[in-house]
């Protein structure tokens, strides 16, 4: 089962073009600071921006990268069950370890609807699963029985969970039990989800601190709560400077600040307005990352 501190990897760009050398360079730096896992080409990658030459070019590079070190978890999500089965086919040709499945976006389907796309990919991947549930981007919630209903599928063995619901998770956990691997899917929840039966994150803020990230998660889950307890007080605001606005703007901008990519985004993506620039500045401050 997938666990521990998985980070939502950013995609460096620079002058419009996927930046390769800083890509390994990121993929070093997880793997030297005590990440478990890397995911490429999700939320924080900015997948919807991405060609499909890009997105394939992406999750070739991190496994490559990461040559065995640690594990890569390929976002796959589609809202076209076709195409969605081509990229998850793809991530295990490259020899990704597993695959991201966010559900799909804007089509808004039902419940049986969703069902059915996650086994469709599930059955024809052949490649372990994390559904990812975020229905503030995608318009769609599935509910704890839906994802019961999936639980017991042998290539469905996670789920990342970004509805910001606890009351919901924690069903989500009393219906699968350890069937399935649950992911937080906000930095600012992942000591509660833990609390209630997580094993780790999907973060963003991994990006910028992996060493606290991995840390608060082990300590957890190897019993030392109080020091778990004291570390997700310690980045609890600069989580929260990481969503001021849409991610992966302030995260980008924050890796910016600190040397390690351009910060360029892609169209609709916009860079941070001057107000929460200067409330990240402070955040990032007050933690010691730039002075």
């Amino acid at each position: 089962m997938f666990q521990g501190s998985m980070v939502a990897l950013v995609t460096p760009f620079k002058d419009g073009r996927v930046d390769e050398p800083t890509l390994r360079e990121l993929v070093e730096f997880q793997i030297k600071n005590g990440t478990d896992v890397l995911v490429p080409c999700g939320t924080t990658g900015e997948s919807p921006t991405l060609t499909h030459d890009e997105h394939r070019r992406i999750i070739e590079l991190t496994v490559e990268a990461a040559n065995g070190r640690i594990a890569v978890v390929a976002g796959t999500g589609s809202n076209s069950t076709t195409e969605a089965i081509d990229l998850t086919r793809y991530a295990k040709q490259a020899g990704a370890d597993g695959a991201l499945l966010v559900l799909p976006y804007y089509n808004k389907p039902t419940q049986a609807g969703l069902i059915a796309h996650c086994r469709a990919v599930a059955d024809a991947a052949d490649l372990p699963l994390i559904l990812y549930n975020i229905p503030g981007r995608t318009g769609v919630n599935m509910l704890p029985e839906t994802l019961a209903a999936l639980a017991d599928h042998p290539y469905i063995v996670g789920m990342k969970e970004a509805t910001g619901n606890l009351e919901q998770m924690t069903h989500d956990i009393v219906l699968c039990g350890d069937k399935l691997s649950f992911l937080s899917g906000d930095d600012t929840l992942t000591l509660p989800l833990l609390a209630v039966g997580g094993r780790g994150v999907v973060s963003v803020v991994a990006n910028i601190v992996p060493r606290d990230v991995s840390d608060l998660v082990r300590t957890f889950l190897n019993g030392d709560w109080k020091r778990a307890r004291e570390i997700h007080l310690k980045l609890f605001p600069l989580c929260q400077a990481m969503f001021c606005e849409t991610n992966p703007i302030p995260v980008k901008t924050a890796m910016a600040l600190m040397g390690m990519v351009s910060g360029e985004l892609r169209l609709p993506l916009w860079p941070i307005s001057e107000m929460n620039l200067t409330k990240l500045k402070a955040a990032m401050r007050a933690y010691g990352l730039i002075s």
